[in-house]
């Protein structure tokens, strides 16, 4: 009877597990599958147009819009917030470049690529990390995507009126019966769209990049016509003056930075498809500034038209708040045109949601339970943890809103800064994408018990210099005035901090698998077996002249030939 459970649970276990490759120890079974090994060539289909589409309709999202607001609500001119954005994306853009290049390179994805950094077990926990993040996000995301389904339908009938269907939720809920109904209309209806495999959903963003901007600039132009034209937005003065205005600016600068906290540490799971590494560097260096200042420009004219057209008020930071005015005292022509509007939207968070977070942490579930998960189901857990984190009480207000997202920023800044680190100024360019997915002690990427404590002190070291300005922030407490500052400018702060002492650390004491000069052999990256290969006896002279080799900057697959041929 034993031998009969103990079979059925077996047979249970390999039903759901993933295919994978035959040969796999039961370690190694714990680090790879199809999803995490390096893209094969038949995969990488992403050319440069389809990251300048990718970043097209990503950039015409409502989150992109509602921090250009915010920085109007806080006092800035239209001008001054525009050109903190401009100067906060084009930042953003160089580091998801700095970023992507590794998996343009090698094609792995952000949890093999932090195995050479944080080892191979010590990797878990930034990936841990981020996973959460990201599903917290799509949450987020997606009740944003719920008001755009709440607008659609009320523009049909205007019976789905919040006010007037009985709410069962309580009056500090965040949320209301018609909301969260709504809210799970766009949950539901976005399920289908994880199916799709990460080389093939770039159709979406290039049907999103076609519909969405042109729906936003139709909102753009509808709203100077009622606001009777550009001129009364651009006198608008700023509020604010003196350092103030100053610090209020750097902020700007700063929320432009922390909207892309999870693309800047995830760029590699999309550049890995990449058929070069050039395709996936200039096209996402220059489309991403443009792209989320033109979209912010829409959004900064439509806020501060909105004081315009409903005189007396403060400027609506929500685009889909002043679409909700409109459908108030609009007739059918106008209800139309907030539901074509209200459609885009919802297809634009529906992309946002799939690249930002959504594949994000499918692909980082994937790398935490390898053997049973892959990024499909990965992404259909984002979406079960994201509908349980009752999303709607982070989008209460506009400081809220601020508040949240950089609290996200402190925690992936320190990611970034060892990845960063560790690539280009530890490593040189120089990894062994084998041995990423080698759990033996002699991998060079194992480093202690498969923690390299190097990077744990560089990470929590970036996330102390923000803690304290960290928690005044959502406290409202009283902190010293120097650590205020220093969260002010709390991605800088991180990524400088971690990224320094890891270098420093590795200096004092030097990690495996170097280059001395800059060395990248992605291009040899092909189909690779994984296996161990445990018919090869090595003498204790070759072991020492092949880890010589290999120190010196020469490829495992080199290696491998060379031991062979002995």
């Amino acid at each position: 009877m034993q031998r009969l459970h103990t079979s059925r649970a077996r047979s249970w276990i390999d039903k759901l597990a993933v295919d994978n490759e035959a040969g796999l120890s039961t370690a190694q079974l714990m680090l790879t599958n199809h999803d995490l090994k390096p893209v094969e060539p038949a995969r990488r289909q992403w050319g440069p147009w389809n990251f300048v589409g990718f970043w097209v309709a990503d950039s015409f999202n409502i989150n992109t819009w509602m921090i250009s607001s915010t920085s109007i609500v806080n006092g800035l001119s239209w001008w001054q917030a525009w050109l903190s954005v401009w100067v906060g994306y084009a930042i953003a853009g160089a580091f998801v470049c700095a970023t992507g290049r590794i998996g343009a390179n090698y094609h792995i994805g952000f949890p093999v690529v932090n195995r050479a950094s944080f080892g191979i077990y010590g990797a878990l926990w930034p990936v841990l990390n981020r996973s959460v993040l990201a599903a917290f996000w799509y949450g987020v995301q997606a009740y944003i995507g719920g008001h755009c389904v709440y607008l659609m339908i009320r523009s049909i009938w205007l019976s789905w009126d919040r006010n007037t269907i009985p709410n069962t939720f309580p009056a500090n809920a965040g949320t209301t019966t018609a909301d969260y109904a709504s809210f799970f209309i766009f949950w539901l209806v976005s399920l289908p769209a994880i199916w799709f495999p990460v080389h093939k959903i770039r159709h979406l963003f290039t049907v999103k990049a076609y519909f969405v901007p042109a729906a936003g600039i139709a909102f753009f132009i509808w709203a100077l016509v009622r606001a009777g034209g550009v001129g009364p937005i651009i006198h608008q003065p700023a509020k604010l003056q003196g350092s103030d205005l100053a610090w209020e600016f750097v902020k700007g600068v700063l929320s432009s930075i922390a909207n892309f906290a999870t693309l800047i540490v995830n760029d590699p799971d999309f550049s890995r498809f990449a058929r070069k590494p050039r395709d996936a560097f200039w096209s996402q260096l220059f489309t991403i500034p443009i792209g989320f200042a033109v979209t912010c420009f829409v959004g900064i004219f439509v806020s501060s038209s909105s004081v315009i057209i409903y005189p007396g008020t403060e400027p609506i930071w929500d685009p889909l708040d002043l679409l909700e005015r409109f459908i108030d005292d609009g007739g059918p022509a106008q209800r139309f045109g907030v539901f074509v509007i209200a459609l885009a939207f919802a297809l634009a968070q529906l992309g946002t949601n799939i690249a930002a977070n959504s594949i994000s942490a499918g692909t980082d579930f994937t790398a935490l339970l390898p053997r049973f998960l892959n990024i499909r189901r990965g992404g259909y857990l984002c979406a079960a943890i994201g509908l349980a984190l009752c999303p709607y009480q982070f989008l209460s207000s506009a400081n809220n809103f601020m508040t949240y997202l950089s609290a996200y920023s402190v925690f992936l800044s320190s990611i970034a800064g060892v990845m960063v680190s560790d690539y280009y100024f530890v490593r040189r360019g120089y990894l062994r994408v084998k041995q990423l997915y080698d759990a033996r002690r002699s991998s060079p990427y194992y480093f202690t018990f498969g923690v390299n404590w190097r990077a744990y002190a560089a990470y929590i070291s970036g996330i102390l210099i923000n803690v304290v300005g960290f928690a005044g922030a959502v406290n409202g407490g009283n902190v010293p005035i120097g650590a205020t500052y220093i969260y002010n400018v709390n991605f800088f702060a991180g990524f400088i901090v971690s990224a320094a002492v890891y270098w420093i650390c590795c200096r004092l004491f030097p990690v495996p698998a170097c280059s001395d000069q800059w060395l990248e052999i992605g291009d040899q990256v092909d189909e690779l077996t994984l296996a161990y290969d445990e018919n090869i006896s090595i003498t204790g002279s070759d072991r020492s002249r092949i880890a010589d080799e290999e120190d010196a900057g020469l490829d495992g697959d080199y290696v491998n030939k060379h031991r062979n041929k002995d």
